[in-house]
């Protein structure tokens, strides 16, 4: 699903594009722990949504990702 965000998004501000890609992942935490074993910072949101649990990363060319695990999915 492709969806604009507003401008002033936290999203946004932590990048250098204007663009964030969001990746559905199965299981939030494990996917965390990977990513930063392998030395990438990972901020997760400590707030679960009714639609579930979201985590941001930047990758080295200053493109943002954001991680979300669906609610109900595991944990």
């Amino acid at each position: 699903m492709f969806a604009p965000t507003d401008a002033g998004s936290d999203e946004l501000r932590a990048t250098s594009h204007g663009w964030t890609l969001d990746f559905r992942v199965v299981s939030l935490d494990p996917m965390v722990e990977q990513l930063r074993r392998a030395g990438i910072e990972v901020a997760v949101d400590p707030e679960t949504y009714p639609n579930g649990r979201f985590a941001r990363l930047v990758d080295p060319e200053g493109n943002g990702i954001q991680l979300w695990q669906a609610e109900g999915a595991d944990s």
